[in-house]
């Protein structure tokens, strides 16, 4: 586990202006940096950042968060590797804290295997690069493919030569064990024998979405009858193919930006299609798409287009992914070769600018690509035709998204010459039989889930959700006031971030003796902290906020402003879970977007909050007073007329304090300007 020294001295070192600089272009705005969204694509600057708060902001995706958060969406790190990944550009020393021996031993396990994995994979290149067989045998081969030195290079590219144990021995003789090589799938061991599982193969290292090797993919150079001529490393700890994508930790950034990800069947599909200048591409590594591939993308891009070969079995393995696509719910497109290429083929053959010519002129929607495909099977036989209209129907119904099943069975009427009334009873039985199927599924489930839930005694019942409040969602509409609440509750959270240790000067109402010695209430101007003024408000009213994820912040946030000289946001954000964290990044960043739209240079002014600091203070004050009061009110007005015609006196008491109450909330009215 990394040190919290290290974590603090990141944190310092780290400039977040600094980090984003190297993906997005920033252009300054104000006291703030603005820039095109990393996340989505746009023509108008979406994006903020705050060197103050050093916090960002994506205001098109709702994304935000600070330096690790970016590192972590936009790289895909784990938190453990943004740290590493920022020491390492910082210079500084990680430091790893103790662990449990079973945290230890975890670890240890799975880094153990990272660190085989990297060093084969450094001997496999230096295997290519530096020996005459290497050179003569692996690298010609490469070479003859098209790849320059350059893509070898980038690619990690490399070669396990045509012994025996090779690779073993000498992996055992720099220290690594051999239970790691034989978890890894490097070595084989069978009895007192080890052998080199990829021998006299070109090596094709698989990375992970953060660039960790994971795994390799080997070419057998010769023709051997009884060896297969591609082989994968097993899957083990650190490396499962169902989840992997070659090429992934290449393509994110392109596939994120082009907002689109080309997906092909082979290595050498994708490194020859990188060569040729298209980066948003990554392979399945032969094996069958699956739906975990298919979420790594949707993390990146809702666009997928499928590319493959024009032969039957590439045809079929399409069709099959295709559906599997839809049902994750993203868009799908086809696009194929001329008869006789293959991506690595036709990328080699043509420039950038015109292979992506040919994507953009070829690729097909695939309602149209099946029917296409479909239609020259059914020719002119009725029946084989309502066979292919039902496989369509069938595609259509395994999109999730209403919408889009409306459009694509007008399309497919359209093509098919078919009625769109035929076609939405068809989609309407196969999505019934669907349902039907799942509600089964979930009643044999639920008898072996039928004990009763747990229920939190301490938990408010009028409260929704956290999710409701970490997603700034409207609760229902029986819960207005609990609505209201928390929109004050989060206005005092920003109050207290951006300007809790200002001092300004305000006016407070107390009592004092007049010339005749009578008390009357006079306003008496005091200067004091905001975070001061919030706090002993809220005491003397004994407020205490109703959400539990304001409740939260609200203590450790007057806890630092009250300890600290120098209150920073960047290292309180550190003090938050990654959803607390995101939450108070929405409300730090709300005013920036205005910077975004430069109003005031068409003569727009925005009324910024600190211009009227005094004022805004005091009525969210007030305000949070007066929702206290309603509810309060409503309280008594429902135990009133649960009360019984026998419990006068008790009414009548509940009645005298709903009419002080009421007094009290036209006090605080008047003070407010408003009229109830």
């Amino acid at each position: 586990m990394i040190g919290k020294e290290t974590i603090d001295a990141v944190y310092e070192a780290a400039r977040l202006e600094e980090v984003i600089g190297d993906y997005v272009q920033l252009k300054k705005a104000g006291s703030n940096f603005k820039g095109l969204s990393p996340f989505s694509d746009e023509k108008s600057p979406s994006f903020m950042v705050s060197p103050v708060k050093q916090i960002w902001k994506d205001f098109s995706s709702g994304k935000g968060g600070n330096v690790i958060a970016f590192l972590m969406e936009h790289e895909h790190y784990s938190y453990p590797e943004a740290i590493k990944h920022l020491a390492k550009r910082y210079g500084i020393e990680i430091q790893e804290t103790e662990q449990s021996d079973e945290q230890k031993e975890q670890a240890n396990e799975r880094e153990s295997m990272y660190l085989v994995s990297d060093y084969a994979n450094s001997y496999f290149q230096e295997q290519l690069h530096k020996t005459e067989t290497g050179k003569a045998i692996a690298l010609t081969y490469f070479k003859e493919r098209g790849f320059t030195i350059d893509t070898i290079q980038k690619f990690q590219l490399g070669y396990s030569p045509d012994s025996w144990d090779a690779f073993t021995k000498t992996a055992i003789s720099k220290g690594y064990l051999l239970k790691y090589l034989e978890s890894t799938g490097l070595s084989i061991v069978k009895e007192q024998k080890q052998f080199d599982r990829f021998k006299g193969r070109v090596m094709f290292p698989i990375h992970s979405m953060s660039g960790r090797v994971l795994g390799f993919g080997g070419r057998l150079l010769v023709t051997n009858a009884k060896a297969a001529k591609y082989l994968n490393s097993p899957e083990s700890d650190i490396y499962h193919k169902s989840k992997v994508l070659y090429g992934i930790y290449y393509a994110k950034q392109a596939i994120a930006k082009e907002d689109n990800c080309y997906l092909v069947e082979g290595y050498t599909d994708v490194i020859q299609f990188h060569q040729t200048g298209i980066t948003n591409v990554v392979s399945s590594s032969g094996t069958a798409l699956t739906s975990d591939q298919i979420r790594l993308i949707s993390r990146l891009s809702k666009n997928i287009t499928v590319l493959f070969d024009g032969d039957a079995a590439g045809v079929r393995a399409a069709i099959r992914g295709i559906d599997l696509i839809l049902e994750q719910g993203m868009n799908v497109r086809v696009c194929t070769f001329p008869d006789g290429e293959d991506p690595d083929s036709f990328a080699k053959k043509h420039t950038k600018e015109s292979l992506q010519a040919y994507l953009d002129e070829n690729q097909q929607d695939f309602i149209r690509f099946k029917a296409g495909l479909l239609q020259k099977e059914a020719a002119n036989d009725p029946i084989k035709k309502a066979e292919l209209i039902r496989n369509m129907v069938a595609s259509i119904a395994k999109i999730p998204d209403v919408i889009k099943r409306e459009v694509y069975i007008r399309e497919c009427a359209s093509i098919m010459q078919i009625s769109e009334e035929v076609l939405f009873t068809s989609l309407a039985q196969l999505l019934a039989s669907a349902d039907k199927e799942q509600n089964k599924k979930a009643k044999n489930k639920a008898k072996f889930n039928s004990r009763p839930a747990k229920v939190d005694p301490n938990a408010d019942p009028n409260e929704p959700p956290m999710e409701v409040y970490l997603n700034n969602m409207e609760p229902s509409e029986s819960e207005p006031k609990v609505n209201v609440l928390f929109r004050l509750e989060r206005s005092i959270i920003g109050i207290l971030l951006l300007y809790g240790q200002e001092e300004e000067l305000f006016t407070e109402l107390m009592y004092q003796r007049n010339a005749d010695e009578e008390l009357e209430i006079v306003p008496v101007e005091q200067t004091k902290k905001v975070y001061e003024k919030i706090f002993l408000d809220l005491q003397m009213d004994e407020i205490e906020f109703t959400h539990s994820s304001f409740q939260q912040v609200y203590g450790l946030l007057i806890e630092s402003l009250n300890s600290e000289d120098q209150f920073r946001i960047d290292l309180f954000l550190q003090m938050l879970t990654p959803e607390l964290s995101s939450e108070i990044t929405d409300i730090l960043m709300e005013e920036e977007k205005y910077a975004l739209d430069d109003w005031e240079r068409n003569e727009i002014y925005v009324k910024q909050k600190k211009s009227s600091i005094v004022q805004y203070v005091n009525d969210v004050i007030l305000n949070l007073r007066r929702q206290l009061v309603d509810l309060k009110i409503l309280d008594l007005m429902n135990n009133i007329k649960e009360k019984t015609p026998d419990s006068n006196s008790s009414i009548q008491e509940d009645l005298s304090e709903v009419i002080e109450y009421q007094n009290l909330k036209r006090v605080i009215s008047e003070r407010l300007n408003r009229v109830i």
